[in-house]
């Protein structure tokens, strides 16, 4: 559980500088340049999100209970979620489309998503500091993130509807490569195995 919860602390601390140390992070590229600020962001990401992943493993082999299963009906729901945190992950890359300019910010809220639909089907202390982590930095990020754009007047282009349709396209295709085969293949979970037998 150490090395989840160090994990968690480096990746979720590196990207939260805009958060609660936007002072500190405007310091360090003035006295260090861009590129010093992305090699430090880089490498405590990467860092981090090893420990997470190894940390993870590791709690996953003697997990610690925290409240009984929900319904299985509750995994369906959660497969719709993540469904809708693909697409939006999709919405951040593909330019010019509608999701963006509706949400502002769609992979943080793609990753909100991701989190919350993890975190109703999933119920041991290490699920909890995983996913628990993860959805409340996408809640705080979220806010922070709009409350910039109003402070800056920002407006974002309108959408249109051949990269909008193209967004759904790409999310969809995502989400069914993830949950059909790598969520089995890289994590050992498979999540329509277990909703059928839920």
């Amino acid at each position: 559980m150490t090395y989840l919860v160090l994990g968690l602390l480096i990746f979720l601390g590196i990207h939260s500088t805009r958060v609660f140390a936007e002072g500190w992070r405007t310091h360090f590229i003035a006295q260090r340049g861009e590129k010093a600020w992305k090699g430090l962001y880089s490498v405590l990401s990467v860092v981090g999100f090893i420990l997470i992943i190894w940390g993870y493993g590791m709690a996953r082999q003697n997990p610690v209970p925290l409240w009984t299963p929900l319904p299985s009906g509750v995994r369906h729901a959660a497969s719709l979620l993540t469904l809708f945190a693909f697409v939006l992950l999709a919405g951040a890359y593909v330019p010019g489309n509608h999701i963006k300019a509706a949400v502002k910010h769609p992979m943080i809220l793609g990753v909100k998503l991701w989190a919350f639909s993890h975190l109703i089907v999933n119920h041991t202390l290490a699920d909890l500091l995983l996913f628990g982590g993860f959805l409340v930095w996408a809640v705080l990020s979220f806010r922070a993130a709009r409350g910039r754009d109003r402070a800056l007047g920002l407006v974002y282009a309108p959408g249109r509807v051949l990269p909008t349709v193209l967004t759904v396209v790409i999310g969809m295709a995502l989400w069914a490569a993830f949950a059909f085969w790598a969520h089995g293949a890289w994590i050992g979970v498979r999540p329509f195995a277990r909703v059928a037998a839920g």
